[in-house]
């Protein structure tokens, strides 16, 4: 019969007769150099803290060491990612959406979608920008194709239609 669930974690394995290796013991100049990181430099002492070696007590014990370079790193890869040459992309959705449309289209929204389109056109009104249903369908429309040119199979069009014929 096999394991499954909580017993294949290692924190519920049974205990084996392994002595586990002893935590490292911190020397003297470990501590010092711990001591001196927490602290903060004043104004008299020397730069180097050569002036007074410290003695250390006792020897502390950590289940981790912290490294003194412990910067948080941020990712470069994230969830959503602008174009390259996003300047590029807006300069040939902006000469798109200039053109004027002839060809008539009907589309169907759902009542959220066409209360969000609403609140938009609103909201650049208040701020002294004319917009209109049709233009943001066509910035929406423009963009899409735009970035299926320059992505392909790492556009969001292609991504979005393959999740919704999962």
């Amino acid at each position: 019969m096999s394991k499954s669930g909580l017993a294949d974690s290692p924190f519920f394995a049974k205990p084996t007769n392994e002595v586990a290796p002893p935590p490292p013991v911190l020397t003297p100049i470990d501590i010092v150099a711990d001591e001196h990181l927490s602290e903060k430099p004043s104004k008299k002492s020397n730069p180097l803290h050569l002036s007074k070696p410290k003695t250390a007590t006792k020897p502390q014990q950590r289940d981790t060491v912290i490294p003194s370079n412990h910067a948080t790193v941020v990712s470069r890869h994230h969830d959503t990612m602008v174009s390259s040459n996003h300047d590029t992309t807006i300069e040939i959705v902006r000469k798109a959406v200039k053109e004027m449309g002839k060809e008539a289209a009907t589309h169907r929204f759902t009542v959220d979608e066409k209360r969000a389109v609403l609140d938009l056109i609103y909201s650049y009104k208040g701020l002294g920008l004319k917009t209109s249903e049709n233009e943001v369908a066509r910035i929406a429309i423009n963009y899409i194709l735009e970035d299926y040119k320059q992505n392909g199979r790492n556009s969001i069009l292609d991504k979005v239609l393959k999740a919704l014929n999962e």
